[in-house]
């Protein structure tokens, strides 16, 4: 059972609540029978989970994927990878936590892995910034793309952000012109990119690490130009209507495939991510591994073509 659950989880909670109490009750000695009670209550619990998250729309996605309890980089680097050194520092100004790299292998293969980091306890969410990078943890990001381009090691990037840092440091160190470099870099790289979204992914600070061979979602993971609060913002002067934003900006996964935005899907157990962390990661795995199998084929100039088309096909179909 999670010990966080969201607005809209909340007849769920008093069940799965009733049912730990009863479970509790049965497991004292002398305690009533009631095996069949609890039969039916789980039964109850699993239909309403179910039916529940086959129909989520595109702001209640936007708070799962934004759980507390989801499955963060460090989740998934550990794991899916082995040996994973950790390479920090940008060479100009220093070290961005928000951002982590090194090199690793993935079932074998040497590869470098890039990814937000937001941060579980309030501590490590200061620490990481909250996911939201300066320019140093893409100037960072570049620095490792390079030594994937030198070593010809493929690259793995898992954007969790709700933006770059949008402060005055951060524009101070140039974080413009650091998002256009990681993003140009993602580009040129003659060695295979995959990209998973794993929970947000929004704006520059997303796509920076993220222009990919192979772009992937996570089920209810979201990805888009803005968040819908800053959306929500701007379009109609009001945070509060991040709803409605949501809706119209087509953030979700499902939609973003229809759009030739995303090239796959990657299926959550249900209820979330959060709800089977390990389950949701080994579901990760399969998916890059299938991924790196079909783009080890391509040469560089292959790699660089196929990027390069990959998304100048995004928006094609709807303007002929």
């Amino acid at each position: 059972m999670v010990t966080t659950y969201l607005d809209f989880e909340k007849p769920l909670a008093e069940l799965e609540t009733k049912i730990a109490e009863l479970e509790s009750v049965a497991a004292q000695e002398g305690g009533p029978q009631i095996n069949d009670e609890l039969t039916k209550l789980k039964e109850k619990a699993a239909k309403q989970l179910k039916d529940t998250y086959s129909s989520l729309n595109p702001w209640r996605k936007t708070q799962v994927a934004r759980h507390p309890e989801r499955p963060h980089f460090s989740d998934y680097v550990e794991g899916l990878f082995d040996d994973f050194q950790e390479l920090a520092g940008d060479r100009v100004f220093g070290n961005d936590e928000a951002v982590i790299g090194g090199l690793a292998r993935f079932k074998g293969q040497s590869v470098v892995v890039i990814g937000h980091e937001k941060g579980r306890t309030t501590e490590a969410r200061l620490k990481h910034n909250f996911g939201m990078a300066h320019p140093e943890g893409y100037r960072k990001a570049v620095r490792l793309m390079d030594l994937a381009e030198r070593f010809e090691l493929p690259v793995i990037t898992m954007p969790d952000t709700a933006g770059a840092f949008p402060g005055k440091a951060g524009e101070e160190r140039g974080q413009a012109e650091a998002i256009a470099r990681g993003t140009e870099r993602c580009l040129t790289l003659p060695v295979p990119l995959i990209t998973l979204i794993i929970g947000e992914g929004m704006s520059g600070g997303a796509i920076a690490i993220a222009a990919a061979n192979k772009v992937m979602m996570m089920e209810h993971s979201i990805y888009s130009v803005i968040s819908p609060e800053g959306c929500a913002s701007i379009l109609y002067r009001d945070a509060a209507k991040a709803k409605d934003a949501a809706e119209a900006m087509k953030i979700t996964a499902k939609d973003l495939m229809k759009l030739k935005v995303v090239d796959s899907i990657v299926k959550e157990p249900i209820g979330g991510a959060h709800r089977n962390p390990q389950k949701a990661i080994a579901s990760a795995g399969k998916a890059i591994d299938k991924a790196l199998q079909e783009l080890s084929a391509l040469t560089p100039h292959e790699l660089k073509l196929q990027r390069r088309e990959r998304f100048y096909a995004i928006g094609r179909e709807g303007l002929n």
